[in-house]
């Protein structure tokens, strides 16, 4: 089998072994003789005009610091405390952080008569604490903050922290009515690095209850300004801004709420477009994510080009009315307001007919214009949600008979939505939409042909090497990226032993886009794509017990491929399973085929590390995502 190698330009055709590189060497293993020296490789030390050593942590209560020593013999504390030492001479210390804001930190090491040392001064957030007495409101708990439109009769929900037991409203500079804020029942504060990766249960009991929340009704504070004009540096604070009071045993403080709230009329919505390439690069992958909420997970995908209703905003993310019903939020800087007097989009479907391909089956919706859209997949059947636009299909063509496409039906979902339904005779493979025009071509890919006995028989797989750029560094210094790039090698090899064809999607170490990497597969027609990674976490969080194996999908279709591959790379590690998840990733979210990306092991446990840097724990790595991909395909094919 051939294997092709794409970084930045796709090149086809067989590639010999010593055109991509050597596997990067793993780091050496530290003699148990010679000098002793420490190294900290987090937190970035940095030194300053005298010298001193410095650094920042991102959380205020908890920290990691990790690096190592030349010695695995040594004995290594920080801050007093002893820390294991891995035979790498890796170390890692979760330590907790000074109510202040900065930290010392002092590593020490001392072995068969040597001692090394190393201090450095950390910043840490600036955290309130609360006074011994008396009234007070942590004003940089006050949320939200920034400039916020709303639609006439929307509210705003508003939280603080100040006093438990305080009495807590927020005053307007006119004489509307003063908001009251009550208490709220919130619990234990959970950073999201816990949600996201934590394997203990909290204690669940409920925090002081200095926690206040209220709800406000139309505009609060100075006026913004137009709903799409340029917002630059909140201006300072005035006496057209609301303030918050906490009064409680005669006691009363008073500070301004960074916020300003206008109401939008009607006639102030502006009808925009979508365009994430406004400086006309071509570089960007010509889609807008939209999501539920500002700053939320993605749930829409939005072309360039789409039309839609502007009916708020909150800082820099902007609301567009999709229906009557259903709004989306996305980045403010990619939404340009067209001219005054531009219709809002709207009118009905027409006729509809399908088209087929060796490949694919297309389905052809010609439409009054660029409306929002969605489509979302459940097992043998897409659908096609079209905003904006009254069901009005008289026609809907099938063309000649073809096996994959069994029925197609709409409905009117609501007075301006209308759901296309495409039902399946086999279970979703991948599917891509594109504009022609104002026609919507709804793409839908055929599965490939799966030989249960040899599963990868054929099967086309983009593997992907995850970073450079960024990525994750480990104890004694070993780059993501490298160890990641070495476990993609070692993939190729076996995935071809299997029958398969592999398109490695970086075969150096030079950095390449998540927008080119997923175009690159997609390109290339592959059946399954795998994203190779190695995890992080942030700050705060426990590492010994939230660390391990786990795999991410975005769509339906990729669950049972994340699951098999996960419980491929836990018998292989044989470390702690930290299953499957819906993750919001570039590399997950690809629509053309079942894609998945795996966080084999953590880079920054010593433990871990040491797997993931030796060419053991590298093939350990490419066995599993070979035996997960084998199990994923050979179940797909005897169900169906």
């Amino acid at each position: 089998m051939s294997t092709r190698h794409i970084s930045g330009v796709l090149v086809a055709g067989t590639v010999a072994a010593a055109a991509c590189g050597t596997p990067p060497a793993p780091a050496p293993t530290p003699a148990p003789s010679g000098p002793l020296v420490i190294a900290v490789v987090y937190p970035t030390l940095v030194p300053d005009s005298s010298g001193e050593l410095g650094s920042a942590f991102t959380s205020g209560d908890s920290a990691f610091v990790f690096g190592s020593v030349t010695r695995p013999d040594a004995a290594v504390t920080v801050n007093g405390t002893p820390v294991d030492v891995a035979p790498t001479g890796a170390w890692l210390a979760w330590i907790p952080l000074p109510a202040d804001t900065v930290a010392v930190i002092a590593v020490h090491a001392r072995v068969a008569g040597q001692r090394d040392s190393l201090a450095f001064r950390a910043a840490l957030p600036r955290r309130f604490v609360p006074p011994d007495s008396g009234v007070w409101i942590d004003t940089a708990s006050l949320a939200p903050r920034g400039d916020v439109w709303i639609r006439p009769g929307e509210g705003v929900r508003l939280a603080v922290r100040a006093t438990p037991g305080a009495t807590l409203r927020v005053l307007y500079p006119d004489s509307s009515p003063a908001v009251a804020l009550v208490p709220a029942d919130t619990g234990e504060d959970r950073p999201w690095g816990e949600l996201a990766f934590g394997t203990a249960e909290r204690s669940g009991r409920p925090a002081a209850a200095t926690r206040y929340t209220g709800w406000a009704v139309g505009s609060l504070g100075g006026d913004p300004g137009p709903v799409l004009g340029t917002t630059g540096t909140a201006p300072a604070m005035d006496s057209t801004f609301a303030l918050v009071e906490a009064a409680r045993d005669g006691d009363t403080l008073r500070v301004r709420w960074p916020l300003r709230v206008a109401v939008l009329a009607a006639a102030d919505r502006p009808v925009a477009v979508v365009n994430d390439d406004t400086a006309g690069t071509g570089e960007t992958d010509a889609i807008l994510p939209g999501r539920p909420a500002p700053y939320g997970t993605y749930h829409w995908f939005f072309p360039n080009g789409t039309r839609a209703v502007v009916t708020g905003r909150f800082n820099d993310q902007v609301r567009l009315q999709l229906s009557q019903r259903s709004v989306a939020w996305v980045d403010g800087p990619d939404v340009q307001a067209l001219p005054p007097g531009t219709p809002p989009p709207g009118g009905t479907t027409q006729a509809m007919r399908l088209r087929r391909d060796s490949g694919s089956v297309s389905l052809r919706v010609p439409l009054p214009g660029r409306i929002p859209f969605r489509v979302d997949e459940d097992g043998h059947r897409l659908v096609l949600t079209l905003y904006g636009v009254a069901a009005n299909a008289d026609w809907m063509q099938y063309g000649p008979e073809d096996p994959l496409v069994t029925r197609i039906a709409f409905e009117a979902a609501a007075e301006d939505e209308t759901k296309v339904v495409v039902d399946l005779s086999r279970p979703v493979w991948g599917y891509r939409t594109r504009w022609v025009a104002n026609d919507l071509i709804l793409e839908i890919r055929r599965p490939p042909v799966v030989h249960p006995r040899r599963p990868l028989d054929g099967i086309v797989i983009a593997v992907d090497p995850g970073h450079p750029p960024a990525g994750a560094t480990g104890p004694t210094g070993t780059y993501e990226g490298d160890v990641v790039l070495a476990v993609a090698r070692a993939a190729v090899e076996l995935f071809e032993r299997a029958g398969a064809q592999v398109v490695l999607l970086r075969a150096d170490t030079l950095p390449f886009g998540l927008v080119e990497r997923t175009r690159a597969a997609e390109a290339v027609n592959a059946h399954l794509l795998i994203s190779i990674h190695a995890n992080a976490l942030p700050d705060g969080v426990n590492p010994w017990v939230n660390s391990g194996t786990s795999v991410y999908y975005f769509h339906p279709r990729a669950v049972e491929f994340a699951r098999h591959v996960n419980r491929a790379l836990v018998r292989r590690f044989g470390f702690r399973d930290l299953g499957i998840g819906r993750g919001d990733l570039a590399l997950a979210r690809p629509t053309w085929m079942p894609a998945i990306l795996t966080e084999g092991l953590f880079m920054m446990v010593p433990d871990q590390e040491a797997v993931l840097i030796s060419p053991a724990g590298q093939r350990q790595y490419a066995e599993g995502l070979v035996d997960g991909a084998a199990a994923f395909l050979a179940a797909w094919a005897r169900a169906r």
